[in-house]
C-alpha cells in the first residue's frame, strides 16, 4: 500500500516537482498539495495522510506551527523539508513533534527515504541538523538536547541505562515490558546517531544530554 504524503510548500514549481519525483516510486502516493501550514493542518484532519512534508517560511501559518496543530490533533507523521536551519526552526520543529528535519538540497533518493523513516516510525535528521543539537544550538537558545529530543519516558530509560540497569532491570523498574524498554533504546539511538547502549549512557554521565 502506498505512502500517502501531503506536500506544503509556497513555491509551486516545488510542490509539483516534489509531486512527481515521488510518484515515480510507486510507493507514494501524494494525496494533497498545499502552499500554507494552515491548509496543511486542513488536509490533514479532512484527509488520511501517513506523512506531511512541510516547508518552515509559509503564510497564514508557518510549517514549524502547522507540525504543533498536525501532531497534535491527527496520527500524520510530520517532515521539515526546507531550505532553512535555523536554531529556532530546528528546536520548536522537534519539541513539537516532528519526526524528521532534512534540507532540500539533499539529492531525491534521500528525501524518498526520509519519508519512509518517518512513515515507519522512526526519526531522520541530517548530520547539520543533528551537529546542531549534539551541540545544543546557539548559546541564545539555550535548551538541552534532552529537552528538544527526548520524551519523559525516552529520559527515563537513559537515566536507568546511565545507572547500569539491564533492560529487565529497566522494564520492572518503569513497569513496562523488555520489549518496551528495547523500542525506547532503537529510538534513542535513532534520534542521537548513537550505535549503543554504552554511548548513551557515556553521553548522559558526560552531560551531553
Amino acid at each position: 500500500m502506498a505512502i500517502k504524503v501531503l506536500i506544503a510548500d509556497d513555491d509551486a514549481l516545488i510542490r509539483e516537482s516534489l509531486k512527481i519525483i515521488l510518484e515515480m516510486t510507486g510507493e507514494i502516493e501524494v494525496s494533497k498539495c498545499v502552499e500554507d501550514g494552515y491548509k496543511a493542518v486542513e488536509g490533514c484532519l479532512n484527509n488520511d495522510i501517513d506523512v506531511a512534508i512541510l516547508d518552515v517560511r509559509m503564510p497564514v501559518m508557518n510549517g514549524v506551527e502547522a507540525v504543533k496543530g498536525i501532531v497534535s490533533k491527527t496520527d500524520t507523521r510530520a517532515l521539515i523539508l526546507t531550505t532553512f536551519d535555523e536554531d529556532e526552526y530546528i528546536y520548536d520543529a522537534i519539541k513539537y513533534g516532528a519526526k524528521g528535519y532534512i534540507l532540500k538540497n539533499n539529492p531525491p533518493d534521500t528525501i524518498i527515504n526520509a519519508i519512509k523513516t518517518v512513515y515507519n516510525g522512526n526519526t531522520v535528521m541530517e548530520d547539520l541538523i543533528l551537529d546542531k543539537i549534539v551541540h545544543g544550538l546557539n548559546s541564545s537558545v539555550n535548551h538541552s538536547i534532552g529537552e528538544i529530543l527526548f520524551t519523559e519516558r525516552e529520559l527515563e530509560v537513559i537515566v536507568a541505562i546511565s545507572e547500569g540497569l539491564s533492560n529487565k532491570e529497566i522494564a520492572k523498574k518503569l513497569y513496562i515490558s523488555e520489549g518496551t524498554v528495547k523500542n525506547y533504546i532503537s529510538n534513542i539511538l535513532s534520534k542521537t546517531g548513537l550505535s549503543h547502549r554504552t554511548q548513551i549512557a557515556i553521553y548522559y554521565l558526560k552531560g551531553k544530554f
